[in-house]
């Protein structure tokens, strides 16, 4: 909150959502503490998908810092990075990508443990320093996004805070017209209870339902805070989604700020967007050539031995935490300037990880290489679809 005095125009008073002008023409502007960066959500614009377009797996398998979970589905439902179409008011408002889940075909009904839900996952120490006393009850934060279904329902989600005793925030989003976009608002006071940690852990959860079984709502107060109860995260849904055959839910536009007003979505450059991603995953992937000889994606490498060769990740931006990797190191080769030394790196292992908060980077060896040129430099490279590199440190 921020009050300016902009000159005595007595006997004139104004007032909107945002600004109040008094009669001696002080102004009390309700907006964040800060114009930029003020979204605490990273690629709520859906912008950046460096795993995939589209999975039927489930947790982070596509848009980036949103993960897809489900169970107990008969069908395993997709989940996807797609196009919002032109004329829609999220695309109006600059929004090309959203998040969009397809349900599968549920042919045996709404089991009491069946649930697919999205989780958006917010750094503890982003929350705690973004100037939102969440304790108190005259603090607030405003949630915002964009929501379409396929099926006209009431849908469900809430915030959840981790650290200490957890506690959450069920919200609704009233009924939706089925396939029409509807901007979702809700402003959230602090609560004495809740707690959030100055670390690099996570300090709070935005979550969406299109679905939860029984065994997972129940009696729930919404709009207020209370105790997190896993057996009663929201209240008892509406099946009708969840049963029809390849209904879609998609989302876009998510955007948490202190403050009580929504202001405009803050867009961010798709560049900025992958930085911030990139402090949670960083994927090296396959590229090609014309002449399907040289790779783009390649990692510098060295032998140290006639039998040992270590390589050098330097990550772009500091990971969260120390970061595990997972690799298709079937489809990598080694190539170095020796022309002999050349094979398939099938069993690239982890050396060592550079531990900590700060981890900007991460040394991989492949031992019991074929006879190679100690002292030799080279490279890594994918020779084949789908080749990959991928590290990890997501909440």
């Amino acid at each position: 909150m921020s009050t300016l005095k902009v000159g005595a125009i007595r006997g004139v008073s104004a007032s909107s959502d945002a600004v109040t002008v008094a009669n001696d023409g002080t102004c009390t502007a309700n907006i964040t503490n800060n114009l930029s960066n003020r979204n605490l959500i990273i690629n709520g614009a859906m912008q950046v998908a460096q795993r995939a377009t589209s999975s039927t797996s489930s947790g982070y398998y596509t848009v980036d810092r949103f993960q897809v979970n489900y169970s107990g589905t008969d069908e395993a439902p997709t989940q996807a990075q797609v196009d919002v179409a032109s004329g829609t008011s999220p695309y109006t408002s600059g929004f090309r990508k959203a998040l969009k889940i397809t349900n599968g075909n549920q042919t045996s009904g709404a089991g009491a443990d069946d649930y697919i839900r999205i989780i958006h996952f917010l750094e503890a120490q982003n929350v705690a320093q973004s100037g939102w006393n969440y304790v108190s009850s005259s603090s607030n934060v405003t949630l915002s996004f964009w929501v379409k279904s396929s099926v006209a329902q009431n849908f469900y989600g809430f915030l959840l805070t981790n650290d200490g005793t957890a506690y959450s925030y069920p919200f609704e989003t009233g009924s939706l017209s089925a396939d029409t976009w509807t901007k979702i608002t809700k402003t959230i006071s602090g609560n004495s209870n809740l707690t959030v940690n100055n670390d690099n852990g996570t300090g709070l959860e935005f979550q969406i339902t299109p679905f939860y079984g029984t065994n997972k709502t129940g009696s729930v107060s919404l709009n207020a805070w209370g105790a997190f109860s896993t057996s009663a995260r929201t209240p008892d849904y509406t099946s009708t989604w969840y049963t029809t055959n390849d209904a879609t839910f998609e989302l876009t536009g998510v955007q948490l700020e202190v403050g009580s007003v929504a202001t405009d979505f803050e867009h961010r450059s798709f560049a900025e967007e992958l930085a911030l991603c990139q402090r949670y995953f960083f994927a090296i992937p396959y590229g090609s050539s014309s002449n399907n000889t040289q790779f783009i994606s390649s990692i510098d490498a060295f032998a140290v031995s006639t039998s040992e060769i270590r390589a050098q990740v330097h990550f772009p931006v500091p990971m969260r935490s120390n970061a595990s990797y997972t690799g298709s190191s079937t489809n990598i080769e080694y190539n170095s300037s020796n022309n002999s030394d050349h094979f398939n790196a099938s069993g690239l292992a982890d050396y060592l990880s550079i531990t900590g908060e700060n981890a900007y980077g991460m040394s991989l060896r492949k031992t019991s290489a074929a006879s190679i040129d100690a002292g030799t430099s080279g490279h890594f490279i994918f020779r084949a679809t789908g080749g990959f590199l991928q590290f990890s440190a997501e909440l």
